[in-house]
């Protein structure tokens, strides 16, 4: 099955990246990928408070998960699944498309503030020439309404 990835963040643009790729997977019968990174500790000198801060941002990541997973399984009938890396985000989104044949698609994000479109679209649009897969850029400040007569 084909599926759609969708990097889980902060960021406002993601809610807009994060229903295109479930509206897409549902009308085309595929699936979606939603990876959540984690990115490296500056605490690795302390262990202990290393490891309670990445369990902290795990749990943090599941409940935000689940907020979009529900709306996914209720409203688009898609049932996405969850993957937490560690590391650099870009770099990690690579290697998860390369690691993972039956993604498709990547989908990302972007801003609509004057800084430009975000650091995950700037940094991944250099590398996208030799990405194994299409990446789509969903605008940050598109409708539901216009999203859905897209898809």
């Amino acid at each position: 099955m084909r599926k759609f990835l969708v990097v889980l963040d902060d960021s406002r643009e993601c809610l807009n990246a994060m229903r295109f790729a479930a509206m897409r997977a549902a009308k085309t019968g595929g699936g979606v990928a939603i990876l959540s990174i984690i990115p490296p500790e500056e605490f690795n000198h302390w262990i202990g408070v290393g490891d309670i801060m990445r369990e902290e941002a795990r749990e943090r990541i599941h409940a935000h998960f689940e907020v979009f997973a529900k709306w996914m399984r209720d409203k688009q009938g898609v049932d996405p699944e969850l993957v937490i890396r560690e590391g650099t985000p870009a770099d990690e989104i690579i290697e998860h498309v390369r690691a993972d044949p039956e993604i498709g698609v990547l989908v990302l994000g972007a801003a609509v503030d004057k800084k430009g479109p975000g650091p995950l679209v700037t940094q991944l649009t250099k590398n996208a020439g030799s990405l194994p897969v299409p990446v789509t850029i969903v605008p940050g400040d598109l409708s539901k309404e216009r999203l859905e007569a897209i898809t």
